[in-house]
């Protein structure tokens, strides 16, 4: 899952989020499929993690010498 956080200046309810009231500035994770559709707006919505990193953290493990 992706995070993108919203810059609008007063909250909103976004249905592809359950219906869920969004603040400004708020953080929220959202689907890796639907990320560009948020990005692309860039007036209401800012990239925080792209898809795929949160995944790729979990899986990648420290190497010793």
């Amino acid at each position: 899952m992706a995070r993108v956080r919203f810059l609008g200046p007063e909250p909103v309810t976004v249905p592809e989020l359950g219906s869920r009231a969004i603040h400004p500035d708020e953080i929220v994770t959202v689907p890796d499929d639907r990320y560009d559709g948020y990005v692309c707006q860039t007036g209401t919505w800012e990239p925080v993690e792209e898809p795929g990193v949160a995944a790729a953290k979990k899986t990648t493990r420290k190497e010793t010498s």
